[in-house]
């Protein structure tokens, strides 16, 4: 188990609220009856598994799809209503993706959402984006995550809350932590990244999220190229496609737990 030197702690957790987009809603790490699991839900278990007598409560309004502004018009409310002892806010990849989007602007939104979570709740923990270094078509918005992430990280500093830096997690930088959408975390991806936020908010946890992966063959050119074309054509294409008819994979879902209740 790595010790982390530089998690956060302040007291007990007994309730937490998950407010963002795909993925906090859990996308990529199926569940039962077309539900998603995710690190949020894993976060949950393992600060369930902290307290006595089974009173820890637990609400994820994450919504896969959502813009910044409508994470802040939709969840944010909901989630200064149910006034938990944590939530963790990671908003504004989705926003980042679209053409033309300038990083300082949705970085200047989302800091005043977290000011206006911040006082309404007891711990905020914020999220970086990811190094999409080795990520087909989004290495090439590095620079742009890279920027977000420095402001995220900024407002992180100004306001005391917590940071889940996933930029910094190396073992996200395998393809076997990713979904075949290439877009979202596969069910290792999330279990990695529970375990990290864990850590980060001082929880003793049964893994590294850093541990090395086991090893494996490489794969033939020949592999590598079928692959792409059957990523391409079942999940770049149809996205592709969504964003040239306005639409949103979100459209008419609804979020999955949006009550503070017991696991």
């Amino acid at each position: 188990m790595a010790d982390d030197s530089n998690s956060f702690s302040k007291g007990a957790i007994g309730s937490y609220a998950a407010v963002g987009d795909s993925f906090t809603e859990g996308v990529g790490d199926p569940g039962p009856d077309d539900t998603f699991i995710g690190w949020a839900d894993r976060l949950a278990v393992l600060l369930s598994d902290q307290q006595a007598e089974h009173t820890f409560r637990y609400a994820n309004l994450a919504v896969r799809g959502r813009l910044l502004d409508q994470i802040v018009e939709e969840q944010v409310p909901r989630a200064k209503e149910l006034g938990p002892d944590l939530v963790t806010f990671c908003a504004g990849g989705n926003d980042i993706l679209r053409p033309g989007s300038d990083p300082d602007d949705v970085a200047e939104r989302y800091e005043a959402a977290v000011v206006d979570l911040a006082g309404s709740v007891g711990t905020v923990l914020l999220c970086t984006g990811f190094d999409t270094r080795g990520v087909p078509v989004l290495r090439h918005l590095r620079g742009k995550i890279a920027t977000y992430t420095a402001h995220v990280r900024s407002i992180a500093d100004r306001h005391g809350c917590p940071v889940l830096d996933l930029w910094s997690l190396r073992s996200v930088q395998d393809r076997r932590a990713w979904s075949d959408d290439r877009l979202h975390l596969s069910p290792d991806g999330h279990t990695r990244v529970a375990l990290r936020a864990a850590q980060v908010l001082g929880l003793q946890v049964p893994a590294d999220p850093d541990q090395a992966w086991p090893a494996e063959g490489v794969r033939s050119p020949a592999e590598v190229r079928r692959d792409n074309i059957h990523w391409a054509r079942e999940h770049l294409v149809p996205w592709i496609g969504r964003r040239l008819r306005g639409e949103s994979s979100g459209d008419h879902v609804e979020p999955k737990r949006p009550d503070l209740l017991p696991l």
